[in-house]
């Protein structure tokens, strides 16, 4: 999982996010599991980013075999390390 993130902190406007999973990841039907997991993931997680921000997540090809709690704890942990790069 690879995370970008960008923040104004002059904005007031809602997070928004994008999601990425390109082809490598697996067949179309693998490619929609993904990106449902990774939206209710991100839904979940909304509330805890900051205001003004803008997301974008890119699956790597181990995201289409990964059990949905791994998925959750990449994703989390991917944005919290590009949130704390950007606010530096």
């Amino acid at each position: 999982m690879v995370a970008h993130v960008a923040v104004d902190p002059r904005s007031t406007a809602p997070t928004t996010v994008g999601l990425v999973v390109s082809k490598a990841v697996g067949i179309a039907v693998v490619r929609n599991l993904v990106k449902r997991r990774m939206r209710g993931i991100m839904r979940e997680e909304l509330a805890t980013l900051p205001a003004g921000g803008t997301v974008v997540l890119r699956a790597l090809p181990a995201a289409a075999t990964a059990p949905y709690e791994r998925l959750r704890r990449d994703v989390t942990a991917c944005v919290r390390r590009a949130l704390s790069s950007a606010a530096a």
